[in-house]
């Protein structure tokens, strides 16, 4: 059995201010600092073996702070990174409408396309799982590469989440089989104590 933990990143400014970010290398807010800071928190050292991270700095800055707490090695992959928005990187959804029309999801606009996302984002998985066999590793990524992540490993076309700033989530794959046993919590964003902290 192999267990794997996803990790959406810590908030950036562009997160507060709903601008789409894509592959644009926005870093970690104070917030997301100190939000990446309580996550680590809930994990103890030695209970992941790896963490894999996309090399963008608000990814890969969330997973050191995990592994400063577990003292596990960071490895980066690229295959982890956000889906390129192309054009919309940038822009809030108000901006899109006014330089593109209210139709302009239906434009290409250079947008990496979800199949691609999904392609390489499993295959990331599928390799370390590989590598690692029944270890237990961590993935930091991105809002949309972990639901396209997601909806390819469990094959369910119909799976669609929207990630919280770094939540967490748990699968297990026994056989072929992925078996999601957490997804996407943070409570620990919200004990009273910790939430003083990161507000």
């Amino acid at each position: 059995m192999t267990t794997i933990g996803l990790i959406r990143h810590g908030l950036t400014d562009w997160n507060i201010e709903q601008k789409a970010q894509g592959q644009t290398d926005i870093p970690l807010n104070e917030i997301g600092r100190k939000q990446a800071e309580v996550l680590a928190t809930r994990f103890q050292e030695r209970e992941w073996d790896v963490i894999v991270t996309s090399p963008l700095s608000r990814a890969a800055d969330t997973a050191k702070a995990v592994a400063k707490k577990i003292g596990a090695g960071v490895i980066e992959d690229h295959r982890l990174q956000e889906r390129g928005f192309g054009e919309v990187e940038g822009t809030t959804e108000m901006e899109r409408i006014h330089r593109f029309g209210e139709n302009w999801r239906e434009l290409d606009l250079g947008r990496e396309a979800i199949e691609a996302v999904t392609r390489r984002s499993v295959e990331c998985v599928e390799e370390f799982c590989y590598s690692y066999e029944g270890k237990r590793i961590l993935f930091v990524s991105h809002g949309a590469t972990l639901n396209m992540l997601i909806k390819g490993l469990l094959e369910d076309p119909h799976f669609d989440e929207r990630f919280d700033n770094t939540a967490f989530s748990v699968f297990e794959k026994i056989g072929n089989q992925w078996d999601c046993q957490l997804l996407n919590c943070t409570k620990h964003l919200h004990n009273q104590k910790e939430q003083e902290v990161i507000n």
